[in-house]
């Protein structure tokens, strides 16, 4: 059973359950508001699963006009509001709760700006990422930000946890590619911030917003950089029979001052299941890295000759560049499907923590070791290139104790995080997953200056109320809801 404490549902909302469902579809689209107990189960967790409850009700718009609307009857009725993307979040950043309200933005998938020579495109947020690049690809461009969900999960939700991806260290995670959104406010009353152009006047609300959790409006709409495409692109794989080596190699790569697009990391037990699931090709080493440069021909091949000499001296078991689009896309295959390979022989809980890449090779050190005390396996998977580590944590769901002893070990791995000068998230959220650690990170100090800007945004804490801030530091506020 999870460790995972939330609030206990007020009975009171939970009573005037009839009349909330009520005022929404009277002020709404029939088919927006779902409050069938068997309906709403579809809701009840995101992509962690340790922790499920079902929502008093969900309410799907399609507008931002229907969002406001929904948001000022919960807000007005004292109902506390869960904003959900597409479900994706691996921290719980969308977890209901049995006295919320979940607003979702599954429907608001319309394409309502693309402008090439201003590089943006204005999109509703319910769109999936990847469905942004298809929207301009044919026309040469691209959207950067690239999370392995990337398929799935959608704009509101890359805002809420500021998403990256394998190719952030190039091109920047979401914030750096957010131009403007247009957005609720818990009111109910709709906002602009941002808006076509990097230099917006006024202060950086925008940078406020990116990376809240759901914790100050809901963005319905957003105005996305987006780029030309390059000329090319190649990966290289790298494979290392020492992990700390692999991390002293990619330590190398950056100090040289080469930019490589993405350097991806696995371990040994990634690459046999990866291997086993996607049949890339990938060698069956300790560690492999796979390295991915672009630019025009002459470019590429001047990157990889670097990159391939400076791991050339550490001994590397095998250094294969690809040769074709056929041999890169099976790469770039294998890494996409790391997750879901694992969750094919495995349960897991895929942790977030950034380190400082001159800290990869201790932290992996220390990786190995508390799996040795907390007897349980890891396998390694992760953008290399900024530190942003995903460490899997096997575990059976079905074992009595499995799962705390899960929790435990993935506290102490992000506890190393903080401690080499990193953080306890690079992209995936706080939610509820890291909430309670966010005393390793941060004094009470820290912890009042975020939640007096929660605060401003929302004074009786009805969004998102028991997410990111650990329980006993936000009870004040959350109790003075209603």
């Amino acid at each position: 059973m999870s460790t995972i404490v939330m609030p206990v549902p007020d009975a009171e909302v939970i009573e005037r359950k009839d009349q909330i469902v009520a005022a929404l579809c009277a002020a709404l689209p029939a088919e927006t508001v779902i409050s069938d107990a068997f309906e709403t189960r579809a809701y009840e967790c995101d992509a962690l699963t340790a922790y499920r409850c079902p929502p008093l009700a969900v309410v799907l718009p399609r507008t931002t006009e229907e969002v406001a609307i929904a948001l000022k009857i919960c807000h007005d009725m004292g109902v506390n509001v869960v904003p959900r993307g597409a479900g994706t979040s691996l921290a719980g950043g969308s977890l209901p709760t049995a006295d919320s309200v979940i607003i979702g933005t599954a429907r608001l998938r319309d394409t309502l700006e693309i402008d090439y020579d201003n590089r943006f495109i204005r999109v509703q947020t319910g769109v999936t990422n990847l469905s942004v690049t298809g929207t301009v690809e044919e026309d040469g461009f691209f959207y950067a930000p690239d999370p392995s969900s990337q398929l799935a999960c959608a704009i509101a939700g890359n805002i809420a946890m500021n998403s990256g991806g394998a190719h952030c260290l190039k091109y920047g995670v979401t914030t750096n590619n957010l131009l403007g959104v247009r957005m609720v406010l818990v009111t109910g009353e709709i906002v602009t911030l941002g808006g076509a152009h990097m230099d917006a006047p006024g202060l950086d609300l925008l940078g406020v917003i990116c990376g809240s959790e759901g914790q100050l409006a809901i963005v319905t709409e957003a105005t996305l950089r987006i780029l030309p495409k390059p000329e090319g692109a190649r990966p290289v794989m790298i494979g290392f029979d020492d992990a700390e080596v692999a991390g002293d190699c990619v330590a190398r790569i950056i100090k040289s001052g080469v930019l490589p697009v993405a350097i991806e990391y696995m371990d040994r037990p990634c690459i046999r299941v990866v291997e086993n699931y996607a049949k890339a090709g990938y060698p069956l080493c300790e560690a492999l890295l796979i390295v991915e440069v672009e630019g025009s021909e002459a470019e590429i091949a001047d990157q990889l000759d670097r990159i391939t000499a400076l791991a050339e001296p550490l001994g590397p078991v095998e250094i294969r560049v690809s040769k074709s689009a056929e041999e890169s896309a099976a790469i770039w295959k294998g890494r996409k499907s790391a997750f879901g390979a694992m969750g094919q022989i495995n349960d897991y809980m895929c942790l977030d923590g950034t380190v400082p890449v001159s800290a990869l090779q201790f932290t992996l050190k220390r990786i190995g070791e508390l799996a040795i005390e907390h007897q349980m396996e890891v396998a390694n998977v992760f953008h290399a290139g900024d530190g942003n580590m995903h460490p899997l944590i096997l575990f059976d769901a079905n074992k009595p104790g499995d799962l705390e002893r899960a929790e435990a070990f993935g506290a102490a791995i992000l506890g190393v995080c903080v401690d080499v000068g990193g953080c306890l998230t690079g992209e995936h959220g706080v939610g509820i997953e890291k909430r309670d650690l966010m005393i390793r990170q941060f004094s009470p100090d820290d912890l009042e200056a975020q939640m007096q800007v929660k605060d401003v945004f929302d004074p009786h804490w009805i969004l998102n109320p028991a997410k990111v801030f650990p329980l006993a530091a936000s009870a004040a506020r959350r109790q003075r809801q209603h």
